[in-house]
């Protein structure tokens, strides 16, 4: 009976060795995803103000590198025009343990970038020529090359994927449909009659005076509109980094090229007829649309997008424009199987 205690225990203690070494080269696996050590911005912990050239001078722009994966990486383009990287500020919570790497990234004139301050370079033909300098002085190529936008990020990672695919490897288009026709149909049609009658008869007062800058009009959105759509939760649980997204947004380019309103892009914005719902059917990168149920862009039409691209995926969260803070529970999962779906040859 000794013999038999004694000869289990060896076997125990056997079986736990050989579940410290997994656990250890697990961890040693994990260290080197943080290693910036042999990398070129260590001293900087991963940022990179890469210069771009364009017709009015060469300015910088704001990246910074989260992780290292020789075939997931995945470049992050915010929404505005004019937001910031820190829409994505709760990347850092999920992507890591995942082994992704990611990369946040400030386009030119927002606010951790150069400002030229320049209207002739606030164009879509602009910005995807800029992520493609961002590409090249990244390293990022169809090896592991994914690009991810949001909202107007989504409008650019569409124009990116119609001129550049073949430097992808997948696209994630979130929150934004390919119609801005179709998505001011949807505010005005379907989003704006949800709201209660006095405050959307307000609301339109403030519009048809133009009155854009009354206190009012923001209030009014904060309170019955933003907590929908934008965000689903009360204005004091916002958590930071979306609360410095609003302070450093650059109105000015934000209102160039999508306008005051909320309900829609407005006529005199440089958006306002942008519209690729007929090219989808040249993307044949694997392509992730994730919508929200609550969105200000509509879900189904989102559903669609997926269809019409030449091998796509749909996903809708149960949040809304922010659904990687409403509703993470969907969203992180759904683009973490997307990529190493595709990483792993299993997408279809």
């Amino acid at each position: 009976m000794k013999h038999f205690t004694s000869l289990t225990l060896i076997i125990l203690l056997l079986i736990m060795s050989c579940t410290d070494k997994q656990d250890s080269n697990k961890a040693i696996e994990k260290s080197s995803y943080l290693d910036y050590s042999n990398s070129d911005d260590q001293v900087t912990g991963g940022i990179k103000m890469i210069p771009i050239e364009t017709p009015k001078g060469t300015f910088n722009v704001y990246t910074k590198r989260m992780g290292n994966n020789p075939t997931m990486r995945v470049l992050l383009l915010h929404g505005g025009p004019g937001g910031t990287h820190e829409e994505f500020g709760n990347f850092d919570g999920y992507l890591p343990n995942e082994g992704i790497e990611y990369i946040y990234y400030d386009q030119l004139d927002s606010y951790y970038s150069d400002k030229p301050n320049d209207s002739t370079l606030w164009t879509t033909e602009h910005f995807v020529e800029e992520v493609e300098q961002v590409r090249k002085a990244l390293n990022l190529n169809k090896d592991n090359f994914y690009l991810l936008g949001q909202s107007w990020g989504g409008i650019l990672a569409l124009e990116y994927a119609l001129k550049y695919q073949d430097n992808l490897k997948g696209l994630v288009v979130s929150n934004m449909v390919a119609s801005v026709p179709e998505y001011n149909t949807y505010a005005q049609e379907v989003l704006g009659p949800q709201l209660p009658s006095d405050v959307l008869k307000e609301i339109k007062e403030i519009e048809a005076n133009k009155d854009y800058a009354n206190p009012r009009y923001e209030e009014l959105l904060m309170e019955h509109f933003y907590t929908e759509h934008i965000l689903r939760k009360p204005l004091e649980e916002w958590p930071k980094s979306v609360h410095l997204l609003f302070e450093h947004l650059n109105s000015e380019i934000y209102v160039y090229m999508q306008g005051p309103s909320e309900f829609g892009i407005t006529d005199e914005a440089t958006l306002s007829d942008w519209d690729v719902s007929d090219r989808l059917q040249d993307i044949k990168v694997p392509t992730l649309m994730l919508g929200a149920k609550h969105d200000t862009m509509d879900p189904k039409y989102m559903e669609w997008m997926a269809s019409a691209v030449q091998n796509g995926r749909s996903i809708t969260t149960n949040g809304s424009h922010l659904s990687q803070f409403d509703d993470p529970e969907t969203f992180f999962p759904a683009v973490i199987r997307f990529i190493k779906d595709v990483d792993e040859g299993k997408f279809n």
